[in-house]
């Protein structure tokens, strides 16, 4: 059964969380950029709770859905709408998802109708998670993975809007990975300009469990993703990838925290993203390693291209060491298209547009190409370029 990932072993119901989350929001406000796991944004908005949907809207099952080879789980508006499948609220055994006090963990405690439950009879075959708004209200979709021992799962989540309708969406992705399991976990943000996604990611990993994530953020006005990846198994290890591009006046926020608990594990991190218009990109990086984390490598990269004058990007790699017996390292860097290419590509034959879509393409193909999962990565491939061209030809970079 599955595991807790709050490390806790007392239960509570269901109904009492809800009650005491629901009173806690009342001392609550919204986070601050004051904050250092918010700092660089503006989060001037009303999340309202109270327009929190009774159900599901009509979902769209476009040709993404339709055409899938495996097994798809869709969540509508919060609400799991595919037959027989469970949420966690509906196991034996307690599955605590909170990781975090602030009010939007706090919310989803309170007004999630539960999380999916994909665990060993789902995960035999590919799993697509699709999760979409249908409307204006504040929705909380989430997905609880449980990969049993021994086990080998692919999992796709892909988060969309079905309208153009403004909303705010708060989901909860959790994952436990067995001892001698592997889990290949891709997520694509693919919201509509106006909506507003503030995304919590806890992964446990056991002995010996391998994982391979990757994200692709195009969507959202602030599309924000906070993961924790806790290496507590020895000789637990992940590769985390990330593609991202924002334009107009989108947020792309990311929030990744390596957590090395166990001995000889190993993470190497790396992410790719350009901006142009007024958008602003984040990344904080942490590498953490306990006093436990002996023999531990872990490596974090970050690399943004400022596309237009008015764009921006934050790029701040950490690291946390309390064990001297590891190897780590992280490097980032935040600037425009390279001048000597260009110049280079153009002695070759090319026009100025085609050497900057070059390198536009080459600057993202490096992560794009590591991306395991060959539909995620040639969506993302063409989206990007896509976006690329058109602010080209529109004389938006």
């Amino acid at each position: 059964m599955p595991q807790t990932l709050s490390g806790t072993t007392e239960a509570t119901s269901l109904a009492e969380r809800r009650a005491a989350a629901k009173e806690r929001l009342g001392t609550l406000s919204m986070p601050s950029e004051r904050e250092e796991i918010w700092r660089y944004l503006d989060l001037d908005f009303d999340p309202s709770f109270g327009s929190v949907p009774s159900g599901p809207g009509s979902s769209d099952d476009d040709h993404v859905v339709t055409g899938w080879h495996g097994t798809v789980v869709s969540i509508v508006d919060g609400y799991t709408t595919s037959q027989g499948i469970l949420s966690i609220d509906e196991l034996e055994e307690s599955v605590d998802l909170t990781r975090g006090s602030d009010l939007f963990t706090t919310a989803f405690v309170a007004y999630s109708p539960g999380s999916a439950y994909v665990g060993e009879a789902l995960l035999e075959a590919p799993v697509l998670v699709d999760i979409q708004t249908t409307g204006t209200a504040t929705t909380f979709p989430g997905v609880h993975i449980e990969v049993p021992r021994g086990g080998d799962a692919k999992v796709v989540i892909r988060m969309r809007s079905t309208t153009d309708q403004a909303a705010t969406v708060v989901p909860s992705i959790t994952v436990n990975v067995g001892d001698n399991a592997r889990l290949t976990l891709s997520i694509i943000q693919d919201w509509n300009y106006a909506t507003r996604s503030l995304g919590r990611g806890v992964i446990r990993l056991g002995r010996d469990a391998g994982l391979v994530f990757s994200e692709v953020g195009l969507g959202a006005k602030l599309g924000r993703l906070h993961l924790d990846v806790d290496f507590v198994g020895d000789g637990s290890h992940g590769k985390i990838y990330g593609a991202y591009f924002g334009e107009g006046d989108q947020v792309l926020d990311y929030r990744y925290f390596m957590n090395h608990i166990g001995t000889n594990t190993r993470a190497d991190m790396f992410l790719k993203g350009a901006v142009a218009d007024r958008a602003l990109s984040v990344f904080t990086g942490m590498i953490r390693i306990e006093e436990t984390g002996k023999r531990t490598e872990s490596f974090q990269t970050n690399r943004n291209l400022i596309l237009s004058e008015g764009a921006g990007a934050q790029s701040v790699p950490n690291l946390e060491i309390l064990n001297n017996d590891v190897k780590c390292g992280h490097g980032s860097s935040v600037g425009p298209l390279d001048q000597d290419q260009r110049y280079y590509l153009m002695s070759r034959g090319l026009t100025p547009k085609s050497a900057d879509r070059l390198q536009v393409h080459g600057f993202f193909e490096a992560v794009i190409e590591q991306i395991p999962d060959q539909h995620v990565a040639a969506w993302a491939r063409d989206k990007i370029n896509s976006k690329y061209i058109t602010a080209q030809e529109e004389g938006r970079v």
